[in-house]
């Protein structure tokens, strides 16, 4: 990175051309704030990590000299993603010891991400799942250039690789996301009619409609983090999660449910108490759910309080 050491700014500095660089520092930040942490969580799938970026990404924004800078927004996402890198390699050291299921974290989502189809499809818990199944550099290429529209010269710069090897990165990266990923359209509106067949199966105890619309190969996935209760391996089948959700029904009934967007699409927030017990999302293939995302993990849901913005 290009700039000389500096403090972090002080709009009392001595001198008004240091207040102005300041001022000028932090107007760029803030302005691009929501899309720099847009591309952080897209890579980290972990709110309280992508702030944790930012944070990174401000103090070295503050150091820059920006007589040197050409595209404020463009080194501000090379900042943010060189940050995030780092972070996702510790990450992946974390989550070897991780208790059961690792599920990104939900947030509480805008109605304008829904409107922003291919937005909301990459920030969904089933998208952001497959992003997990890369590698940390392949992620950061294929979150770029698939979602970020950046050009490979751009790309080249954040994750210091040839615009060459960035392309190969893009293709194979592409390439493996393509075999994961959801197999037809995501539907707003069958992801919001699943959700409701979760509230009248909870609300009347009659699980046949939501049965109904279950794959055979549906997969069901809580993360509890090993603090609160959650299956500690995946449930699989049609049957299996069958069983698995008639046996929770009874113990959900004492909680109130209500709708929201999270991560772009409709989903569930159950509270205990008036306190977020947990978050369900589904993910529809088809007409079907082939997933149901089940986050208790307390440590994960504190942003449900408040939406958050994302841009792209």
């Amino acid at each position: 990175m290009t700039g000389s050491a500096q403090s972090t700014p002080d709009d009392r500095g001595v001198g008004g051309n240091r207040s102005s660089r300041s001022a000028t520092a932090t107007e760029a930040y803030v302005a691009h704030r929501n899309l720099l942490f847009t591309v952080a969580y897209e890579m980290l799938g972990s709110a309280a990590d992508a702030e944790d970026v930012l944070q990174e990404t401000w103090l070295r924004w503050t150091t820059v000299d920006l007589d040197t800078v050409q595209d404020q927004r463009a080194y501000l996402v090379r900042i943010t993603t060189r940050q995030a890198l780092d972070r996702l390699r510790a990450l992946g050291r974390r989550k070897e010891s991780y208790v059961g299921p690792w599920l990104p974290e939900p947030l509480l989502t805008a109605p304008d991400v829904a409107v922003d189809v291919e937005l909301a499809e990459h920030v969904s818990m089933a998208m952001l799942l497959v992003l997990e199944t890369l590698a940390p550099v392949e992620r950061a290429v294929f979150v770029l250039r698939e979602v970020f529209e950046l050009d490979y010269e751009e790309i080249a710069e954040a994750v210091d690789r040839t615009p060459t090897a960035v392309r190969q990165l893009a293709y194979r990266a592409r390439a493996h996301v393509a075999a994961r990923r959801p197999r037809g359209a995501v539907s707003a509106a069958d992801t919001r009619n699943a959700v409701e067949a979760f509230r009248r199966a909870v609300d009347t105890g009659d699980l046949q409609p939501l049965l109904d619309i279950l794959a055979p190969d549906v997969v069901f996935l809580g993360d509890g983090g090993g603090v609160a209760r959650a299956a500690l391996a995946p449930v699989v089948g049609a049957a299996a999660v069958a069983a698995a959700l008639a046996a929770g029904l009874g113990n959900l009934a004492t909680r109130s449910l209500e709708s929201a967007q999270v991560n772009g699409y409709p989903a569930l927030i159950l509270r205990f108490d008036g306190q977020i017990d947990t978050v369900l999302a589904v993910h529809i293939d088809d007409g079907l759910v082939t997933g149901l995302y089940s986050v208790r993990n307390p440590h994960k849901l504190s942003r449900l309080q408040r939406k958050t913005e994302l841009r792209r």
